[in-house]
């Protein structure tokens, strides 16, 4: 029988078996395939898990590959970066002083890293998921790093500055003591019968360019560090673990500030040039400290640490043993493919602006960051100001001293919260009554204002008919007291024509025309003054200041959980991420960004003494202590009051949302890693709460 009259029946077995064949075939795909699979993680096992590199690696060092081990180091190493954060605030004054920096500029340079951080965690984000994050944390720590070698690079490349080298023992500001003065002296000192030439100086754009460089690569570092040190510790760390692990970072990280602050403040104590013998004091408004040396401790540490992230595998051990358990339980990819097109990126701005609770948040959160920047910032130099005190106590003070305050307000609201479970109308009322709160604070700043403080303002126009004919314009800010305890700008602008030392080595200026023998019994031998600024007595001021301000950190504190609940729980799931980055976005643009810069125009604004040079108006000397206390501080209190309406609004909004389930209540502790990863006003609030 030939092959085409075969019996169907003869046929049916072979393509039975053929079929069955192409099946089994077609299985020994699936099960190679999957054991290929299998093999190349098991071969990449040693690589992914493995501590180290090079020569640094071995048994000893992987026996510290472990989630508590990595918690620990990442929160080290946020506390650095917050103390990078908090030391620059705390020698702000001192680089005004230094590079003649007005604060509307430097206000400029603080929110270099703002820019750069808005735009680089979003990147970071995007196209660092896979890769060995260890490395990329350990590279985001090292700009860090060169962030801080930038600053202090200024001082290598300047010194120390003609102006506080002439201050100095060693430097001989004051050993021509006959009356004869030299040219540079009179020009510096004394009354002149001709105009004065302007002070010639270098650059002033140089210092202010580096600066801002450094600021937007510590952006840079910022958002390396903290958008994918959080990814690797949400994806290595067992989710049952999660609330004890951010806890402990945090609090690693709320040190920062602190130490920082303190960093800045002892630096401060010692004089910008530490071998040369200054002849004024730190209270002296011509004190400046010792702000590069900081720098140099800062890098040093935050490089051993960054060098000590990078030791850690591409993935924990634990994890990986995890994943592979689940892998062959058989349980399903929960992970949820995010649409990044910009059609749907549009389609859920549309419902999020019709979210009545999240867009007023938002607004309320806006308008409380825009406030209260300025003290987060310009802190210390409203002390100074205000309360004429030394840069090292205006820096310890606003470091230190607040941080229990602040940290008691965490933990007392994280207790309260969790214990009581309130619901959102109650969040929102919370919100509103610490707005209204601190802007009864701010009220209080108004009114604390130092008698003595407030006069050392109306020296600048003291007798100014008298010292037209001096030709001051160009002096130097060397201010000096009179018998009467009138304080002027400096000799020159006293009308004095001669320079001496007294029984008590005080250095004197005679001849003093413009100051007023009225009153003095002895009549005119009595027109001289004492080199330095008259005393002043503001401590008990300052004392009031601090604890309203210790107040004000303690229920601003409470508020931070608070806020985020409702940002967390007004959005659904799914649009939980996206929302939270275009909330940080927003705030960075109307919030963070503008607000230091709109502040050091308004202290600006106040200034009745700028240390002029040819080529640039320099920094400012001294304020008109009365008009900038009323006008920083109810711009400030303004803001905040809005931010309380906007949270009464949120209030009304609010009636119908859920804080925590029916079923099993939510403690403030179930907030994930990828919900505050998701934000950057945390980090900002840390920095400087």
């Amino acid at each position: 029988m030939s092959d085409d009259t075969k019996d169907p029946r003869e046929v049916a077995p072979f393509l039975k078996e053929s079929k069955l064949t192409a099946i089994d075939q077609k299985e020994q795909e699936l099960e190679d395939a999957r054991r290929e699979q299998e093999l190349s993680e098991n071969l990449d096992d040693g690589k992914d898990i493995t501590c180290g590199f090079w020569i640094f690696k071995g048994p000893t060092l992987q026996s510290f590959a472990t989630e508590t081990m990595y918690v620990t180091i990442y929160g080290i190493a946020g506390c650095f970066m917050a103390m990078c954060f908090a030391y620059f605030n705390g020698t702000i004054t001192t680089l005004e002083k230094r590079y003649k920096i007005p604060t509307k500029t430097l206000g400029i340079i603080s929110v270099g890293n703002d820019m750069s951080t808005m735009f680089a965690s979003a990147l970071t984000g995007y196209y660092l998921r896979k890769v060995h994050r260890p490395r990329w944390m350990g590279l985001g720590l090292f700009t860090i790093v060169i962030f801080c070698l930038l600053n202090c690079s200024l001082h290598f490349i300047y010194g120390a500055g003609e102006d506080a080298l002439k201050l100095t023992r060693d430097h001989g500001a004051y050993q021509n003591l006959s009356g004869h003065l030299t040219s540079s002296q009179r020009d510096q000192k004394l009354c002149m019968n001709e105009t004065s030439s302007c002070i010639q100086e270098d650059s002033v754009w140089v210092p202010q360019m580096i600066l801002f460089l450094a600021q937007f690569i510590l952006g840079i570092g910022q958002a390396l560090f903290l958008v994918v040190g959080l990814a690797y510790m949400d994806d290595n760390t067992t989710k049952s673990k999660t609330p004890a692990m951010l806890s402990f970072s945090t609090f690693l990280r709320m040190l920062g500030p602190a130490i920082g602050y303190s960093l800045a403040s002892l630096c401060l104590r010692w004089y910008i040039e530490p071998t040369a013998e200054p002849l004024i004091k730190p209270e002296d408004p011509r004190w400046l400290g010792a702000w590069w040396i900081g720098w140099l401790i800062l890098a040093a540490m935050t490089a051993l640490i960054a060098f000590v992230m990078t030791l850690f595998p591409k993935e924990l051990p634990s994890s990986k043993a995890r994943r592979l358990k689940y892998r062959k339980a058989g349980e399903p990819n929960t992970t949820v493919e995010m649409d990044f097109s910009l059609g749907y990126m549009w389609h859920s701005i549309k419902l999020l602006a019709t979210n009545k609770v999240y867009v007023y948040n938002t607004i309320a959160s806006i308008l409380y960051f825009f406030g209260y920047m300025v003290y987060w910032i310009f802190t210390p130099k409203y002390i100074e100001t205000q309360y004429q005190q030394s840069a090292s106590m205006a820096t310890m003070a606003t470091g230190t001293v607040a941080l229990g305050f602040s940290a008691a307000g965490v933990l007392l609201s994280g207790f309260v919260v969790s214990k009581y479970k309130p619901s959102a109308r109650a969040l929102a009322a919370w919100n509103a009554t610490v707005d209204f709160l601190t802007v009864a604070g701010i009220l209080g700043f108004v009114a604390i204002g130092c008698k003595g403080s407030d006069e050392l303002s109306s020296m600048a126009t003291v007798d100014g008919s008298c010292s037209v004919s001096c030709h001051c314009e160009y002096v130097h800010y060397a201010p000096i007291c009179s018998p009467d305890n009138v304080t002027y700008i400096s000799a020159c602008h006293a009308g004095c024509t001669a320079k001496t030392k007294d029984q008590l080595e005080r250095t004197l200026y005679t001849g003093c025309d413009c100051i007023n023998p009225t009153n003095l019994t002895t009549g005119i031998e009595l027109q001289y003054a004492v080199d330095g600024a008259c005393h002043v007595d503001c401590f008990n001021q300052f004392l009031l200041f601090l604890g309203v301000m210790c107040f004000l950190k303690l229920v601003g504190a409470s508020s931070k959980s608070t806020n985020l609940l409702i940002a967390l729980r007004c959005i659904p799931p799914e649009d939980k991420s996206f929302a939270l980055g275009l909330g940080s976005m927003v705030a960075s643009l109307f919030g963070f960004i503008p607000s230091p810069i709109f502040y050091g125009w308004l202290i600006d604004k106040y200034c009745l003494v700028w240390g002029k040079t040819c080529s640039n108006k320099g920094n400012c000397w001294l304020y008109d202590t009365v008009s900038l206390r009323y006008a920083l501080n109810l711009a400030a209190g303004t803001c905040i009051l809005l931010g309380g309406f906007m949270n009464i609004v949120v209030w009304y909004h609010a009636k119908h949302l859920k804080i925590f389930d029916d079923e099993k209540a939510k403690s403030l502790e179930d907030i994930t890693l990828k919900d505050l990863g998701s934000t950057l006003q945390l980090q900002k609030l840390d920095e400087n709460i």
